[in-house]
């Protein structure tokens, strides 16, 4: 992997004073204490994985004052006006629609910007690039490569679970995207300024996150 960032060096000074990701920093099967993420004032920070891989349960962990994207959200906003009796595939386009339209929005809202997503889609990582790039904001991404079992364990964990079909499009997606990080580094998700990878133990290294860096 090209341009690895090490976090073992100097872990202590790291844990004391935040890690700041830069270029490609992987931390899979790298055991340490707990690490708080450092990106500037206007950052947008994906967090992607599978469906299961932990990417709720870390963005609820951070806490963090910015503005959340989470599909979810606007799945259960629509659903709410929705007729009980009205299948959610009938409207399912349009509500991800809406989904694109408010995250478009949001890169031009002040401060930082946490966005919930998958990452297996290329037109959408390039999409969000593209919004990055025209407000102006560094792009980051948290990638978390958990095994798909553990992803399947993690679904049934919170008893919401991927529909097979759209669970093996993840799958396949994230492969060839883990693959090209492998290969490229950052480079394999447009425009980002460094991709973190973290596997199901250090995922729990990543207690909180800051967006402070270079002030």
């Amino acid at each position: 992997m090209p341009n690895r960032q090490r976090t073992d060096a100097g872990e202590k000074h790291v844990q004391a004073t935040g890690f700041v990701p830069r270029e490609t920093a992987d931390l899979r099967g790298r055991p340490g204490g707990p690490l708080t993420l450092r990106y500037g004032p206007r950052a947008v920070v994906v967090v992607g994985g599978l469906p299961g891989s932990g990417k709720s349960t870390l963005l609820r962990r951070w806490d963090a004052p910015a503005t959340l994207i989470d599909p979810r959200t606007t799945r259960l906003a629509c659903q709410a006006r929705m007729p009980a009796a009205l299948p959610y595939p009938v409207y399912r386009p349009a509500v991800r629609l809406l989904h694109l339209l408010r995250t478009r929005a949001a890169f031009h809202r002040p401060g930082p910007l946490l966005v919930h997503d998958c990452g297996s889609r290329w037109w959408m990582r390039r999409a969000l690039a593209h919004w990055a790039r025209r407000s102006g904001r560094e792009l980051h991404v948290v990638l978390l490569a958990v095994r798909p079992a553990e992803a399947l364990a993690g679904q049934h964990a919170r008893a919401r679970t991927a529909a097979p079909r759209t669970f093996r499009l993840h799958v396949r997606g994230t492969a060839r995207l883990l693959a090209a990080v492998e290969r490229s580094g950052r480079a394999a998700f447009p425009g980002a300024r460094s991709v973190l990878l973290a596997d199901a133990a250090s995922r729990e290294r990543l207690a909180g996150v800051r967006f402070d860096a270079g002030q």
